[in-house]
């Protein structure tokens, strides 16, 4: 398969401008995609163009990551129903620099291949250009009439909240990135997000007024779950790259529960395995779902892929220390076990939190582990409340030093999935 036929074939196409397929078998061809730096780390919802890239610079392709040193302070209003916050500029910064930080890991960079991986940032150019000049060179090729027909700005005219000519001019400006890599890179190709879509297309149409040059573009789908919920997203917020924001042992987690349906989706795109190992995969999966031998592969290459080797390792350490020994009772473990725990929220409290017994509904609240009593109460009532891997069965139930683990710790379960080692100071 071309890159094209393997990119479709694992679900990872989109939209895709006529003469594309045929660009990428005629030569090797430049292309970018471009990170919004609203925050100093990425997160899952990025892998997918991080893949594209990986994908495209293996298939003999050059790719450009481009960050969004400027754009970021514009504000992208694709997806929003109202205008965002506007980052300074020491944020962005703080922000652009952790994200070529972790685009580094996955892309070879090494300026001796044919075909390098380059970090841009659109800072550096729209720096210096003037706002006069910026409505000379770019605003007069492409109307009004064509900016407002795209989606992402007609929905928020037809919203409540409008849309600023600040955002408005966003599209204008991804525009010119487009034309500007174009121009002093030969860069001919733009990918991304379906979302992305229209904001592309602003770039090929102003390249064709201003040069006459011909570009080409593709997008991927974005990423939903089965379930409803939205990718990426867990009871603790973003799922990130970041292993200081969200552990390996968390991040191995998200995948590791990934539904059955999600799952056969998730393994095409998100992997480099091979169609056959995939197709074998996807059978003994359906041949014994309870296994879950699919979900396990995902979370191993996933983990592998982002953090390393030795973080899948750990998270399954952590894994089975947590969940395959469930039954072994808590005070089995050591004070190394307790202390070393991944994947466990820590809270450290005073001695006189226990210095007389306390209702757990009250305990859980204050400790933080519950925003309120009402939301402790309701877990405990429902069962889903365990102390040293014992359930609490009522909410008159009390905690005191007594059920300390080394006359130190406590070891909360709430849910499936939460766990919290609490340490009396």
């Amino acid at each position: 398969m071309n890159l094209i036929e393997e990119l479709r074939w694992r679900g990872m196409i989109q939209d895709i401008m006529p003469g594309t397929e045929e660009q990428l078998n005629k030569e090797m061809t430049t292309a970018y995609i471009g990170f919004d730096p609203t925050a100093d780390s990425l997160h899952i919802g990025s892998l997918v163009p991080i893949l594209l890239l990986v994908h495209f610079q293996r298939a003999g392709h050059q790719p450009l990551a481009l960050v969004g040193g400027a754009t970021g302070m514009i504000g992208d209003p694709t997806g929003k129903s109202q205008e965002r916050n506007l980052l300074t500029e020491q944020q962005l910064q703080v922000n652009v620099e952790g994200i070529k930080k972790q685009l580094s890991k996955f892309l070879n960079f090494d300026s001796s291949l044919p075909n390098p991986a380059e970090l841009v940032n659109n800072y550096d150019w729209f720096k210096d250009i003037s706002f006069i000049n910026f409505l000379r060179d770019a605003g007069k090729h492409i109307t009004v009439n064509y900016m407002m027909s795209k989606d992402s700005v007609r929905k928020r005219i037809e919203g409540e909240t409008g849309i600023s000519y600040t955002e408005f001019a966003y599209q204008l400006m991804q525009g010119y990135d487009f034309y500007h890599l174009y121009q002093t890179k030969n860069c001919k190709m733009q990918m991304g997000g379906s979302d992305q879509w229209g904001n592309i297309t602003t770039g090929t149409e102003f390249i064709r007024r201003k040069m006459g040059g011909t570009a080409f573009a593709f997008t991927c789908p974005l990423i939903t779950k089965a379930d409803g919920g939205k990718f990426g997203k867990t009871e603790g917020g973003n799922v990130w790259l970041d292993d200081t924001k969200t552990t390996p042992f968390q991040f191995y987690q998200f995948w590791l529960n990934a539904s059955d349906t999600d799952a056969e989706k998730w393994i095409k795109i998100f992997t480099f395995l091979p169609k056959e190992e995939i197709e074998q995969l996807l059978a003994d999966h359906a041949q014994d779902p309870g296994a879950r031998k699919l979900q396990k592969k995902l979370a191993q290459e996933l983990t592998t892929f982002v953090h390393s080797a030795a973080a899948y390792e750990a998270a399954i350490e952590t894994t089975q220390k947590l969940f395959s020994q469930q039954n072994a009772p808590a005070e089995s473990l050591s004070i190394d076990d307790l202390e070393n725990m991944q994947g466990v929220e820590k809270f450290e409290i005073e001695a006189s939190k226990l210095s007389q017994p306390v209702d757990i509904v009250t305990f859980l609240a204050e400790i933080g582990i519950f925003t309120s009593k009402g939301e402790a109460r309701k877990m405990v009532q429902n069962g889903g409340i365990s102390i040293n891997r014992k359930k609490i069965e009522q909410i008159s139930d009390t905690v005191d030093r007594q059920q300390l683990l080394h006359q130190q710790y406590l070891l909360i379960q709430k849910g499936k999935k939460n766990h919290y080692l609490v340490k009396v100071k």
